[in-house]
Parts: C-alpha cells; sequence; structure tokens
C-alpha cells in the first residue's frame, strides 16, 4: 500500500518506517526542511532504539523516504496518516491546531480518492472535525478513520511489530476493511468499532494505566507506615489475571508524552459534557504529590539542603529514551534548587534535551554517574536506567562525602546497599532487609 505520514515526531516516524518494514511503499512529511534532511541522511532526531538501522534499511529498499512537500506525498499515497501533536493546552484540553492545518493541507492536496486516518491522540469527535474541514476544501471522495497508536518509547519498534491489538475507528465498512488487512501482517488481534469509541479506547486505556500507576504509589506509601514491602505486594497482586503485573512498579510517578497529557484531556473531556471525573483527578493529583517523597526522605536525612551536593541519576522520563517532558526531575531539581542545593546532573542520553528545557547555568552536567556521584551528600537516583545498578559500591562510597541513596525507582538491591554501608531509602520498601530473609515456610 502507499502511505503518507504527516508527521515525524515518536508516533509518526516509527509508523512510518514499521510500515515500510512490513512492506509498503511509505513518505514520511515533516514542515521542518532540516529535519528531513537529517532523517534522509539517516540520522534520528529522537533517541528510539533500533530506529536508525530499520530507517537506513528500508531506504536502501526503496520503500521509505522523506520530504517536506506534502502536496506530492499526499498525490502519492492510497492513505494519508495522520500523526501530528496535540499538545496540551493551560486548561488540559488537547490542541488541534495541528491538526486542522495539516488536514486542510491534505484536502488541497488531494488530487483523487483518499483514506485519512489519524495515528495522534485526539478528543472525541475530531475525527469528524477533520472529515468537515477536508469536505470544506476538496472535492475529491475520501473516508476517514481512527487508527490510535499504543507504543511505548523505548520499545516503540518492538510494540509496533509486535502490538497486542490494533483499534481500527470508522463509520465506512469498506474502509475498515481496508485497513483491517493492512495491519493483518501485525496481528489478528483488530478490533474494528466506530471513529468516537476508538478515540476514546485510546484515552481510556492511558488512564487505565496511570491510575494502575498511582494506586500502587499509594499503597507503597502505606507499606512504608506498615513494614510491609511493595514489591512483594505487587508480585502478589499481579499474578491475579485480573489484576496483572504490568504498571504495577512503586516510584516516583508517571511522565513522558502520554500519560500526563491524556489524563488530563480527559478530565477536560468529562468536564465539557457535565461529568465530574474524580477518580481520574486523584490519580493526577497523587501522581503529582508522588515526586515529592524523594525530597522529604532526603530532607529527613541530611536536614537542611543548603549547601549540599546532590547528585542526580537519571533525568529521562524513563530508560532508553530522551524524552524528558513531563519528567519527574523537572520539578525535583527545581526544588531542590529552590532549598539551596548543588545538583550533579547524569543522565545516558537525555542530558542535552534536558539543558534545553530547564537551562539552568547552575546545574553542574556530567558524563558519567561515578562523576555525578563524586563529593556528593546524596543520590538521588530519578530512571532506572540499568547502568546505575552496576555501578561498583565500594568505589561509590568511597568518592562520596555521605553515603546516602535515595531510589525514586526501586532498582537498586536492598541487601548490596547495607552491606556497603549505605543509607538507602527506596519507595515503599522496609530499610529493614528481614522480611527478604524469611523463606516462605518460617513465615507460615
Amino acid at each position: 500500500m502507499k502511505i503518507a505520514v504527516i508527521g515525524t515526531g515518536y508516533v509518526g516516524l516509527v509508523s512510518g518506517v514499521c510500515f515500510s518494514e512490513i512492506g509498503n511503499e511509505v513518505i514520511c512529511v515533516d514542515n521542518n526542511p532540516i529535519k528531513v534532511e537529517m532523517l534522509e541522511r539517516g540520522e534520528v532526531p529522537i533517541y528510539e532504539p533500533g530506529l536508525d538501522e530499520l530507517i537506513i534499511k528500508n531506504k536502501a529498499a526503496g520503500r521509505l523516504s522523506f520530504t517536506f512537500d506534502i502536496n506530492s506525498a499526499v498525490q502519492n499515497s492510497d492513505l494519508v496518516l495522520l500523526a501530528v501533536g496535540t499538545p496540551a493546552q493551560p486548561n488540559g484540553e488537547a490542541d488541534l491546531r495541528f491538526i486542522k492545518q495539516a488536514a486542510i493541507d491534505i484536502a488541497q492536496a488531494m488530487n483523487g480518492s483518499k483514506i485519512i486516518a489519524t495515528k495522534s491522540t485526539v478528543p472525541v469527535g475530531t475525527n469528524e472535525l477533520v472529515s468537515g474541514l477536508i469536505s470544506s476544501n476538496s472535492i475529491h471522495s475520501f473516508t476517514v478513520a481512527s487508527i490510535p497508536e499504543f507504543l511505548r518509547e523505548g520499545s516503540a519498534i518492538y510494540d509496533t511489530l509486535n502490538p497486542n491489538r490494533i483499534v481500527i475507528g470508522s463509520n465506512d465498512s469498506e474502509t475498515l476493511q481496508i485497513l483491517r488487512e493492512l495491519h493483518l501482517p501485525l496481528t489478528s488481534n483488530i478490533i474494528t468499532t466506530d471513529l468516537r469509541s476508538a478515540e476514546m479506547i485510546k484515552y481510556a486505556s492511558n488512564a487505565f494505566l496511570a491510575t494502575k500507576i498511582s494506586f500502587i504509589n499509594e499503597i507503597a506509601n502505606i507499606c512504608e507506615r506498615v513494614g510491609a514491602d511493595v514489591t512483594r505486594v505487587a508480585e502478589g497482586m499481579g499474578y491475579d489475571h485480573r489484576i496483572g503485573s504490568s504498571f504495577l512498579q512503586a516510584g516516583i510517578g508517571y511522565g513522558g508524552s502520554c500519560f500526563p497529557k491524556d489524563t488530563n484531556a480527559l478530565i477536560q473531556i468529562a468536564d465539557n459534557v457535565d461529568y465530574n471525573f474524580k477518580l481520574l483527578k486523584s490519580v493526577v493529583e497523587v501522581n503529582k504529590e508522588q515526586k515529592y517523597i524523594v525530597i522529604r526522605k532526603l530532607q529527613a536525612e541530611l536536614g537542611s539542603l543548603f549547601q549540599k551536593k546532590i547528585a542526580i541519576w537519571g533525568l529521562a522520563f524513563k530508560p532508553n529514551t530522551d524524552d524528558i517532558r513531563d519528567a519527574p526531575a523537572i520539578e525535583i531539581i527545581q526544588e531542590l534548587i529552590n532549598q539551596g542545593a548543588e545538583i550533579q546532573a547524569y543522565d545516558p542520553v537525555a542530558t542535552q534535551n534536558f539543558m534545553n528545557e530547564v537551562n539552568n547555568t547552575s546545574i553542574i552536567w556530567c558524563n558519567s554517574a561515578i562523576e555525578a556521584a563524586e563529593k556528593s551528600d546524596a543520590i538521588c537516583l530519578l530512571t532506572e536506567w540499568n547502568e546505575f545498578s552496576e555501578v561498583n559500591l565500594e568505589y561509590l562510597g568511597a568518592i562520596m562525602n555521605q553515603r546516602v541513596i535515595i531510589d525514586g525507582r526501586n532498582l537498586l538491591d536492598p541487601t548490596k546497599m547495607k552491606d556497603n554501608l549505605f543509607n538507602y531509602h527506596s519507595i515503599g520498601r522496609p530499610n529493614s532487609i528481614l522480611a527478604d530473609t524469611l523463606t516462605t515456610q518460617e513465615i507460615s
């Protein structure tokens, strides 16, 4: 199939590359000529493992190309995928400016019948808005569809090529069948539905996963007070197939480009139809407060943070990405600076993005975890990069002023921390490791 993808962010670029990987002819469109030139050279503007290799492979095979000419891309395609950004507005609503402009541009470029499908996360009713804009700006026939994405940054290639389900929404049966056949090489778990239900499935899915995260973080906070271990609690919960183990990892909350934006947008969608989504509002509030647990643990260990040197391990909102959008590290570091702490920060891939976002000259940017930890009074581990668990603990303790580690992601082994004389604090796990030494038989 001949496909044009409008927008080369995470969703558009990964989707386009993966559609070319399964044999389609794909043209990816972006309005930034510099970005297009980078992609044509095989340079990837985002950090996503494996993406650069697939771009080079499929460009060489003649299945993938990049352009800033939306007219030629639309005219040479049967299917046009809308994958432009829908950033949050101050009130939480999705900003649809780019969607609207892209719809008009597509309409004015059309030279025949097309399928226009939205990959961007959009409020319920947006595809009908897109349909109206195209009708007003084109004489050609078309159908619209919604194909929400469910990829995870850091494993986006795998998620796209190995989806656990595909959701396709359209009010046209022929369009549903065409898009179903397009996705069959990926999975047979394909749900076809109407436009509005498809749009809602995306928001409902992300809201539910965010709810699981906030729920387990609340359980973690109770565990600390009663002496239970949240990792054991989550494990026991996860064996129940009605619950599942995914998204039950306690920590300092969710971030990134999806969960914060989509939960706020769904709250606003509900408000717009006079429904008070109390549960989801609480999920957002819990997540907002959770990151400050790191600050409280530091204060309990060090007292005043004024002129204390704090090493920050991890700036991205999750490992295997350079995305720092709504990363907990942003607010944590700002609060530490407000309290007079001196910051020594390190992330394997996200440092430059963080520098561009925060732009604080008082932060010392480091080239390794060890460099960040040198002469520090404490380490705050904020992203669970594997390399942090591989640091030589004996050497680490020797270069720090005080052996204090606040593990916001429960990455490190409490037993090893105790053996190396660290004052170690994690989320929802008791300081005592007695429970780890008891077997099931001894407990019973």
